[in-house]
């Protein structure tokens, strides 16, 4: 498993943020990919993706929602 710096990063939180405080963080990161992390507790690790891992993972979420609606 690599490291990856995580700090200096500019994070921002999903637009589905409960109220309750139950929200992620996404940042993009200096060595490229994506951070996730927990916004209640960000000493903790993040989830690391590569680009196209993450790009995948939101045309999922998009494909998903249109077979809902």
């Amino acid at each position: 498993m690599r490291s990856v710096d995580l700090r200096g990063r500019s994070w921002r939180k999903s637009s589905y943020s409960a109220a309750c405080g139950d929200c992620v963080e996404v940042g993009h990161l200096i060595q490229g990919g994506i951070g996730v992390r927990d916004s209640k507790d960000v000493s903790q690790p993040a989830l690391v993706f590569s680009s196209a891992q993450w790009r995948s993972f939101i045309g999922d979420i998009k494909v998903e929602r249109q077979n809902r609606a």
